[in-house]
């Protein structure tokens, strides 16, 4: 099966990815964020947070430029569990540039199935946009 991809996803990113998928959490919040180099049309590690809240990782993430955050989430159930799943946020703000908002939204199918994340949230009114309400309401609807 050959696929067109518009943005280049290297092997270091993948590696990347797979080891923070099954990284061993019992506490917190950890998340992995990546951005597109526009110039070189490649997905490149921006940073990884561990044991982060929402709100300090919604203030880390940048007003005018789009990012993928794949989110490893403490979900406390309303049964008592407590569960750590996989949520991609598609951090998209309204402010961005077009055309970097264009070649974001055309890579987000592929690095998606890359990083093998089934739920994706959507946020493109920024920090107000990502808060643990928000979060919990999308990841409790199941």
């Amino acid at each position: 099966m050959s696929q067109t991809a518009t943005v280049d996803i290297p092997q270091s990113i993948k590696d990347t990815l797979r080891k923070f998928r099954f990284a061993r959490r019992n506490a917190g919040s950890a998340a992995l964020v990546i951005k597109i180099n526009k110039a070189k049309l490649l997905l490149e590690e921006v940073e990884q947070f561990d044991d982060v809240s929402i709100e300090e990782l919604a203030e880390e993430l940048p007003e005018n430029s789009p990012r993928y955050v794949v989110l490893s989430y403490e979900l406390n159930h309303k049964d008592g569990r407590k569960s750590f799943p996989l949520a991609l946020v598609n951090w998209a703000p309204m402010t961005s540039e077009i055309g970097l908002l264009t070649l974001h939204a055309s890579a987000l199918l592929n690095f998606q199935i890359t990083a093998d994340v089934s739920k994706i949230i959507e946020v493109r009114d920024g920090p107000e946009g990502l808060t643990k309400e928000i979060i919990d309401a999308k990841l409790l609807s199941n």
